[in-house]
């Protein structure tokens, strides 16, 4: 185990789908139809997540983390069958953080925002549709991002930011410092975050700026 990276695998309670989570690594969640998939597919975002790694300062860390160990299975709720996503915390994140932990996974968190609205400023602002036509452009989904972190997330540790703080950089600046500093707050007073934990608020946070960047460079059209 020493070295490893420790995932915890969330299956659906109807449909063939399989969420794992490097809960160590905020935002690191990929889904596939089963276990074996969705650990493919983990493993295939590696050189993405590396990224997100460096510019938190933790690339030598990422570097040298070993292969995966599934280290707890859980059955998901109705968020992982329609959309598969993580959304049940795993039992290491139940606990409180050391200071040191905490701050290790804010900056993370703060990589994956720093991640994301880098990708929103070089990506096209139409993007590729789906096989259907479908698909929300550049800016609907700048707004559909931050406009959940500040309406859905932030608020499980009681920051309160108004919806459109995130047009302005100052305000969205603001908004992310009182988050982390609520974080913190939250973690060193050992609160739960409403029905989340403290920890899975980190990741599921990280985890929503993180696939959206993605998405959008998935479907960037400005190189075509």
């Amino acid at each position: 185990m020493d070295g490893a990276i420790r995932v915890m695998v969330e299956r659906g309670r109807k449909k063939a789908v399989a969420v794992a989570s490097a809960f160590d690594w905020p935002g690191w969640d990929r889904s596939g139809k089963s276990e074996e998939d969705a650990l493919q597919v983990l493993d295939a975002y590696r050189p993405r997540y590396a990224k997100v790694a460096e510019l938190a300062g933790l690339a030598d860390e990422f570097r040298a983390a070993g292969k995966f160990a599934v280290v707890e299975r859980l059955q998901g709720v109705g968020m992982t069958d329609f959309y598969g996503l993580s959304y049940k915390s795993a039992a290491p994140e139940h606990a409180p953080m050391s200071d040191a932990a905490c701050e290790r996974k804010l900056a993370l968190l703060r990589a994956s925002w720093t991640y994301f609205d880098d990708v929103a400023s070089r990506v096209s602002a139409e993007l590729r549709k789906g096989p259907r036509g479908g698909g929300r452009d550049r800016d609907k989904i700048v707004y559909h991002a931050n406009g959940a972190e500040i309406q859905e997330f932030a608020p499980k540790v009681g920051v309160i930011t108004p919806h459109d703080a995130w047009r302005l950089p100052d305000s969205l600046r603001a908004h992310r410092d009182a988050f982390c500093a609520a974080i913190r707050d939250y973690n060193a007073r050992g609160a739960a975050a409403r029905t989340w934990t403290v920890q899975f608020v980190i990741r599921h946070s990280a985890y929503h700026m993180l696939d959206h960047a993605w998405e959008m460079e998935d479907r960037d059209l400005s190189g075509v």
